[in-house]
């Protein structure tokens, strides 16, 4: 068995702007590496069975992400190869952070590796993408603006910061989330050039999460570690905010320490750590461009 990285992320905003016919919403947003995951351990198998070694709670083998990038792969390849899978999770379920999607990712690129199949970055997106709408950034390999459901990426180099991520004792369903009649779905589009050297700020209410106040209406917790976290904006690099669909929260801070005295202070109810961002996908090697 090998072990992989697989990294969590911040959305460090999230508009959506729009929908498509087929239902699915039109976002954009900043997607913010981390050092801070999951870890993937992969054993190559001979006889082309793909086995879970570890459970998931409350989430069939049928159903995990990781069981269903390899079968994908193996269907879009015809590759011969197995492979046992094992997930040691520490990105929490329902938080916003992309666990899933990340974990699906990195299987997509170490069996890249493992099996010997040289697929490009591109081929493994468009696998990816139908496992869910994040697994083409964590592909990708860097930050990165996304447009569309979250596929079109565009490379950023974002400065250097540390976050303080705090973990309501909620996991937040993302389906409920986009299909509540309260979401806002008509966010006026940003410019790329917001974010060009020297101008990566978050003046007033311009950048936000828009399921921020669908999951703080729905999620009281959600509501209250934000609420008690953007007690420390004056001292933070941007307002406080969610991640994704919810639960976790974070802010962003020039310093470690300032960061770990944030977490240190969090309410009792809520979990949390201190995460680096990150300017590429530890695994961004097991594919070519």
């Amino acid at each position: 068995m090998q072990a992989f990285p697989a990294p969590a992320k911040l959305n460090l905003f999230l508009h959506v702007v729009g929908r498509r016919a087929d239902g699915y919403h039109l976002l954009e947003s900043v997607f913010q590496l981390l050092d801070f995951g999951d870890t993937v351990d992969i054993g190559v198998r001979p006889d082309g069975r793909i086995c879970r070694l570890s459970e998931l709670a409350g989430v069939p083998e049928s159903a995990d992400l990781v069981v269903r990038a390899a079968r994908a792969l193996k269907t879009a390849t015809g590759c011969s190869l197995g492979a046992d899978i094992s997930v040691t999770k520490r990105i929490p379920m329902g938080g916003g952070l992309g666990g899933g999607s990340s974990d699906a990712a990195s299987v997509l690129l170490a069996l890249n590796r493992l099996w010997r199949l040289d697929l490009p970055r591109q081929a493994l997106a468009r696998i990816g993408v139908a496992l869910g709408a994040d697994v083409p950034f964590f592909i990708f390999g860097r930050n990165a603006f996304a447009r569309g459901i979250g596929e079109d990426l565009l490379g950023l180099d974002l400065p250097l910061r540390w976050h303080a991520v705090l973990v309501p004792p909620v996991q937040v369903p993302t389906a409920a989330i986009f299909q509540s009649p309260e979401l806002t779905r008509n966010s006026e589009p940003v410019k790329i050039e917001d974010f060009s050297a020297g101008a990566w700020s978050f003046p007033g209410n311009r950048f936000r999460n828009d399921l921020e106040p669908v999951a703080c209406a729905g999620y009281e917790a959600v509501s209250r570690a934000l609420r008690w976290l953007r007690g420390f904006d004056a001292r933070a690099l941007i307002t406080a905010r969610m991640s994704g669909s919810g639960a976790c929260v974070f802010a962003a801070f020039a310093a470690r320490e300032e960061a770990e005295a944030v977490v240190a202070g969090r309410p009792a109810d809520c979990g949390g750590f201190v995460a680096c961002g990150l300017g590429k996908h530890p695994l961004v090697d097991c594919a070519r461009d």
